[in-house]
């Protein structure tokens, strides 16, 4: 995993651990989390607190997909979860054998079924090596497919018969198909909506694929609640259609459905929207109707996907379009799909919002420190363009407010405080090096340029500002 201060990753410097999707409200889809969940892949949650946010992942038995940009069922799991409880209690399980009565903390022991150790003759054995026994059949013919989400409870044990996540005496889960582990999803596959199975899951069909715990084989219940189906694939994604509008950017688009009434959004207001994305072969990676929510975002905000906002932009409430976005208009952020992308977009709400100050100017020294600027011994050079009145440093454990704006070398902004028109607040223990180190050398009320070396700043990551990077810093208040 990135250390936290190399994954810090263009915007306000500052490590959040995140939920949402792309742009959502006033959040960020920069800092995929995956939390546990019983043989889950628990997808990327994400959050904003200003500009881009540091990807950090903390998942116990699970691990985020890439390119889904939000889903709650992670969010939503206890990331101590997957730790051992002190002292595990021995009890009989009612079957002559010693069962684990406390195992983790919190987590309630459910004794082993008496077949933990081997399957029964009349299990049934699938190509992969899973084995499947149905317990209670289901009520319908329906079955949910990889891209589907279920409603279940389940709960599962390890080869010593320790239960290592169940549902028993809390809520039944919502959770994604392609998101469980292998053996798991393929067992959802073969049930029904009120079905009661039990799975024997071979260790390489289940945690021992991410090297997460628990080891060797396992062993799941599970009853299968409810199925929500995925929107199906559209028919032309593989490659946009003749009868598709282009545009000079490379957008792509099709209207499925007319707006209502005349109004469009601007690129700086905030729209309520339903959605759904593929990649060119077909694969959905994220859904609105997954989630059983629209999303709410802001346009201007540094998350959403190019794409989106040109599309956007052009639309009115009530229109659904298909767009073909081209990867450069794609999503930024590092594991995202790559090549073309399809979303249909439909456009539900426009709040409309004051329009934002213009951007600074780029400053006429962007491209390198001039004469009178100084250096440091770690090669960051700074210049003082507005003293402070204050006497007081701020230290590396500090937190501070100031306004920024960043601009790499050939003058190009990627990120700015002041065209949000709110500034930001961070602890110097949280961002790139080269803000902890310049930030403690101003004093309140003062403004500094800042020139950051790729060394102290992001050091040519994948998906950052690439290079030495320029800061205007204004140090508002320290905290």
């Amino acid at each position: 995993m990135d250390s936290p201060q190399a994954v810090f990753a263009g915007h306000a410097p500052t490590q959040q651990i995140a939920r949402s999707i792309a742009g959502e409200g006033e959040r960020d889809d920069r800092c995929p989390v995956a939390a546990p969940a019983i043989g889950c892949y628990s997808p990327p949650v994400y959050t904003q607190r200003v500009g881009f946010v540091v990807a950090l992942y903390l998942a116990v038995g699970c691990t985020a997909t890439p390119a889904t940009p939000s889903e709650e069922d992670a969010s939503k799991a206890s990331a101590s979860a997957d730790k051992p409880a002190e002292g595990d209690a021995k009890a009989e399980d009612g079957n002559g054998r010693k069962a684990n009565t406390q195992g983790r903390q919190g987590l309630k022991q459910v004794p082993p079924p008496e077949d933990l150790k081997g399957p029964p003759s009349d299990a049934i054995k699938t190509e992969s090596g899973l084995v499947y026994k149905v317990l209670r059949a289901g009520t319908s013919d329906d079955r949910p497919a990889l891209q589907d989400r279920v409603e279940v409870n389940y709960t599962g044990w390890n080869a010593e018969g320790e239960t290592y996540d169940t549902t028993e005496g809390r809520k039944s889960r919502n959770l994604l198909v392609n998101q469980m582990i292998q053996g798991w999803a393929e067992g959802m596959q073969l049930m029904h909506p009120g079905e009661k199975a039990r799975l024997w899951i071979p260790a390489e069909l289940g945690f021992e694929q991410k090297n997460r715990r628990p080891k060797g084989p396992v062993v799941i219940d599970v009853e299968l609640l409810a199925v929500q189906h995925a929107p199906p694939t559209p028919p032309d994604v593989a490659a946009i259609p003749s009868d598709a509008v282009k545009t000079e950017s490379g957008l792509a688009y099709r209207v499925l459905q007319p707006g209502t009434g005349p109004e469009k959004p601007r690129a700086w207001d905030r729209v309520t929207l339903s959605y759904a994305g593929w990649t060119s072969d077909g694969k959905l990676f994220d859904s609105t109707a997954l989630k059983e929510r629209p999303a709410k975002i802001r346009l201007d905000s540094p998350s959403v996907v190019p794409g989106w906002i040109e599309a956007l932009t052009s639309m009115t409430v009530g229109e659904k379009r298909r767009i073909w976005i081209p990867e450069s208009l794609g999503p930024r952020r590092p594991g995202t799909p790559k090549g073309m992308l399809v979303y249909d977009l439909e456009l539900l709400e426009v709040v409309e919002r004051d329009e934002p100050p213009p951007p600074p100017e780029v400053p006429a020294d962007v491209a390198a420190p001039p004469k009178d600027a100084k250096k440091t011994a770690s090669g960051l050079a700074y210049k003082v363009l507005t003293p402070g009145k204050g006497k007081d440093h701020p230290t590396a454990a500090s937190r501070v407010k100031v306004h920024y704006s960043g601009w790499t070398t050939d003058g190009k902004q990627f990120d700015s405080s002041v065209t949000r028109g709110k500034p930001a607040e961070f602890g110097l223990g949280q961002v790139i090096k080269g803000w902890t180190e310049g930030v403690q050398l101003m004093v309140q009320g003062e403004k500094t340029r800042f020139w950051i070396p790729k060394e102290l700043a992001y050091n040519d990551m994948p998906g950052k500002p690439a290079g030495m990077l320029v800061f205007d810093v204004e140090l508002l208040e320290i905290l």
